[in-house]
């Protein structure tokens, strides 16, 4: 299927034919654009027009106004079933930005290069005259290349593969301090390299990035992790200085020795960047930062011990330490706490051959445990490479039956009160009992669940039960 024919670029032909029927200038803008040209398709669409947010309020059935008093509209128009929801913004010049996000004041204009000269870099200053193409079949990049608009240089540096600020380097990032982490998310998932000014103020700038709201931070920061390039991404977080503004707790990971004999791909920085490149794209938000923080308690807990390093309770400290940076960054609490249970449990794979059934059972219930096991696969290919514990887990936890591991209690609170146990502290020892005996295979009954609680802690009318 042609690209142009997909939902979102059928829903901007729409709006920009109603948009030229009425005798506005409008055109496909920014990452749209890029990606088509890039081969890509792309998953969502913006239009650049001269029409003022009230025209277009007044063009389009359904419509909302999110960011009017910016000049942007979202406009909704329904295709092959799907809702598409398409931002269109009026051409414009933007003022000073005293927040560091927004502009102070804007002014409309009815230019498109005036228009583009205020957006963050070249490659995403490009317009698109989507009208001038047929929808029904499929175009080449020349066809593409003669549709688009390009007013900053934008071809060029496609062609040349680099990513460079549109105008003044300085005056880009000003306006806006996020987009020295999105230069380094494209430049990462794009392959590109960051043109050599637009880089040398990023680095200078790095500092500043603490005006940013901590929510596009962690947003930023997890689109780096699950675009597929999060290694070269985390590269080049810390190349900036970006990486010590962000999150100075994984700068530390830079230079910490590990024992080779387990870790021979070096310090912890290094272990961590190697699992963070075997991350596929689209993977779990959760996993990716697991695999980011998985090690973070070891800085803290380096010594050497008759020539020996050793990480005492690294796993306790980066718990810790991946709660502060969840509760900086204002994660959920779900994902807060998967987390927490990555790094928690990260290190518990070397016993699985020593665990009894009852605690791998137990072990396999957490949460999302398809993670915990494919964050263990990282770790191990990006140390010594051994996959015992792994592929044993694996095994045990995909042919074991789901009852097996959360089966129907034999013996619950209400058996225990029915025959004559009265609630108190013995009550979870007593349900534990009796759940581990289940697991383990040693009962089937609740008659054999209850004689096995006689018999370890007394009749009903023991009182030490209480």
């Amino acid at each position: 299927m042609s690209p142009l024919r997909q939902p979102e670029l059928l829903a901007a032909r729409r709006i920009l034919a109603r948009l030229a029927d009425e005798g506005h200038t409008a055109y496909l803008a920014g990452g749209a654009v890029r990606d088509l040209l890039l081969g890509r398709t792309p998953t969502d669409c913006d239009i650049a027009t001269s029409a003022r947010p009230a025209q277009v309020l007044a063009l389009f059935v359904r419509t909302f106004a999110v960011g009017a008093h910016f000049g942007v509209v979202l406009v909704v128009e329904d295709v092959e079933g799907r809702e598409i929801v398409t931002e269109v913004a009026t051409f414009r010049n933007d003022g000073a930005y005293s927040d560091g996000r927004h502009p102070d004041a804007v002014s409309y204009s009815s230019s498109p290069a005036e228009d583009v000269a205020r957006r963050d870099f070249t490659i995403n200053g490009l317009l698109l005259d989507l009208l001038k193409l047929p929808a029904q079949s499929k175009v080449s990049v020349e066809e593409l290349r003669s549709a688009t608009l390009d007013f900053c240089g934008g071809l060029a540096d496609l062609d040349a593969t680099i990513l460079r600020a549109i105008g003044d380097p300085r005056r880009r990032f000003d306006e806006d301090k996020l987009r020295m982490m999105r230069a380094i998310r494209f430049a990462a998932r794009l392959g590109y390299q960051i043109e050599p000014v637009t880089f040398a103020v990023i680095c200078e700038l790095a500092p500043t990035i603490e005006v940013v709201s901590q929510e596009r931070v962690r947003d930023e920061l997890t689109r780096m992790l699950t675009e597929g390039r999060a290694r070269r991404a985390f590269e080049l977080l810390d190349a900036s200085g970006l990486l010590k503004a962000v999150l100075p707790e994984v700068a530390r990971l830079k230079g910490v020795e590990q024992p080779p004999q387990f870790h021979p791909e070096g310090d912890v920085w290094q272990h961590t960047l190697l699992l963070l490149d075997q991350l596929e794209r689209d993977c779990p938000p959760t996993l990716a930062w697991g695999a980011l923080l998985h090690d973070a308690g070891k800085p803290a807990t380096f010594r050497r011990a008759e020539d020996r390093i050793r990480f005492d309770g690294h796993v306790e400290i980066g718990v810790k330490i991946a709660e502060e940076i969840t509760r900086r960054l204002r994660f959920s609490g779900e994902e807060s706490a998967q987390i927490a249970a990555l790094v928690a449990n990260h290190m518990r794979f070397s016993d699985v051959h020593r665990m009894k059934q009852s605690t791998l059972k137990r072990f396999f219930r957490m949460n999302n445990f398809e993670e915990h096991l494919a964050l263990h696969r990282m770790d191990c290919m990006a140390s010594h490479g051994h996959l015992d514990n792994w592929e044993f887990a694996r095994e045990h936890y995909t042919t074991l039956p789901p009852e097996e591991i959360r089966p129907t209690l034999l013996v619950d609170g209400r058996v225990l009160i029915a025959v004559g146990y009265k609630p108190g502290p013995g009550f979870s020892r007593m349900l534990q009992a009796a759940e581990d005996a289940q697991l383990e295979g040693l009962i089937s009954t609740a008659e054999q669940g209850l004689s096995l609680i006689r018999e370890r802690f007394g009749p009903p009318t023991v009182s030490s039960l209480n």
